[in-house]
């Protein structure tokens, strides 16, 4: 099936009878006829659902689907992006470790690593979305354990090279992971261009509705996790599991196991059954929605830079614009399209911002981005506010950055409620 045929089809498959659409399973607990039964599910021996909290049929058949999309062999649904992210560390690194990431992230997950799992121990080396091979290289330490970055950044917009962090990452014998949360799995698949572990805040496009908080991580598959002898946890006996080896019991699996039956198990950010309900409903037109979300993102990075001229607009990025530094990337790594959200800077900088956006009236101001409406955001003050300077350098985001998130409205609306703003500027 094509990919916006496994948008509607995969994951859930009614039998004769049984509901045309995906039910809410809204229970805790599974009952069984015997202890045996039982128990053969908590020693890992037999598949099946005995708590929600570990596993649920709504969410299962969602997990499917997106690991469908995404190409992967199996995924796992968290409660949250942020638990998405944390998830795809904590899974393979322990105190000790080390990641190297790119700087260019969403300022959740910047904070998130670098001031709550450096708390835990584990060592971050943030490097430039530009960075050369050489640079990526000098940043590895032996203790480094994964690679991790954004398809498309949020919100600076910048593009992972990702035959470059790929190839690097693999050299050094650790996995490449990427949250894919911007370009969605219809414009860009990472596990095709050497992305071993995909994660999303499905909260954003996927769900598509501002409905339902959500995340998800994929596992591909396709990552050998016992040949560089960096992961005991997944090569050795797990005694609270009564010994048993992950990687020698689940095989390509074992990343993604691990993930559901000790991460998940002890620290429990698992999504809903009535939030996966939802997500599923979202997924269903994802695939229409993103062909419009980018048509309308690229026609208001065409008319910002047409203000250029009148000095009301400073400057503009768009994955897609001819004048993208990333231009190459895009028609590599995005050749579809790549997002509606388009970055870009006003006359009289910060204080020229705000007036900008309270001259809005279409577009909201929410700390939200990537749904059906259309919002807008000043990065610097809300979601990126807790970063010093240097840091909101290093991550892309300028004072004067706004954020906008073109919904699916009519474009032309959109774009009259922005001349109608920039009069204020």
């Amino acid at each position: 099936m094509k990919i916006d045929t496994k948008c509607v089809q995969s994951g859930y498959k009614p039998k004769n009878g049984e509901p045309r659409v995906l039910p809410i399973i809204q229970s805790t607990t599974y009952k069984y006829d015997t202890s045996e039964a039982m128990g053969d599910l908590f020693d890992l021996k037999a598949e099946g659902f005995f708590y929600t909290r570990l596993a649920n049929p709504t969410v299962d058949a969602v997990e499917k689907k997106i690991a469908d999309l995404e190409g992967g062999l199996l995924a796992v649904m968290t409660s949250s992006g942020q638990a998405a992210s944390m998830y795809s560390i904590l899974n393979i690194c322990k105190a000790g470790d080390h990641v190297v990431s790119s700087a260019a992230i969403y300022g959740g997950t910047f904070n998130l690593f670098n001031k709550t799992l450096r708390d835990l121990g584990i060592d971050f080396t943030f490097v430039p979305a530009d960075i050369d091979e050489a640079g990526l290289e000098a940043a590895f330490r032996d203790n480094t354990k994964c690679v991790f970055g954004e398809t498309i950044s949020n919100p600076s917009l910048d593009v992972l090279d990702f035959e470059l962090f790929a190839k690097v990452a693999h050299r050094h014998g650790v996995p490449l992971i990427v949250d894919n949360t911007f370009a969605t799995p219809i414009n860009c698949r990472p596990i095709e261009f050497g992305a071993d572990i995909v994660t999303h805040s499905t909260t954003k496009y996927m769900d598509g509705h501002a409905c339902a908080i959500g995340g998800v991580v994929v596992d591909s598959g396709n990552f050998d996790w016992a040949a560089s002898g960096k992961y005991p946890m997944l090569t050795t006996p797990d005694e609270s599991y009564h010994g048993i080896t992950y990687t020698e019991t689940f095989g390509k699996a074992a990343y993604g196991v691990k993930m559901r039956t000790h991460i998940m198990r002890d620290i429990g950010a698992m999504q809903s059954p009535q939030n996966a309900f939802l997500l599923n409903i979202g997924l269903e037109t994802l695939a229409l929605r993103m062909e419009r979300h980018c048509a309308n993102g690229l026609a208001v990075a065409r008319y910002l830079e047409s203000r250029m001229a009148d000095g009301k607009i400073t400057w503009v990025n768009y994955p897609g614009l001819e004048s993208c530094k990333y231009a190459d990337r895009v028609k590599k790594y995005l050749p579809g399209g790549s997002c509606g959200v388009v970055s870009f800077g006003v006359a009289g900088g910060r204080e020229g911002a705000v007036r900008f956006m309270e001259g809005l009236k279409l577009a909201a101001i929410v700390t939200h981005v990537a749904d059906a409406r259309t919002c807008v955001l000043h990065p610097a003050s809300t979601t990126h506010r807790q970063l010093s300077d240097k840091e909101l350098e290093e991550c892309g985001v300028s004072p004067d950055l706004i954020r906008f998130s073109t919904g699916i409205e009519n474009i032309e609306d959109i774009i009259e409620d922005i001349a109608n703003a920039l009069e204020k500027v």
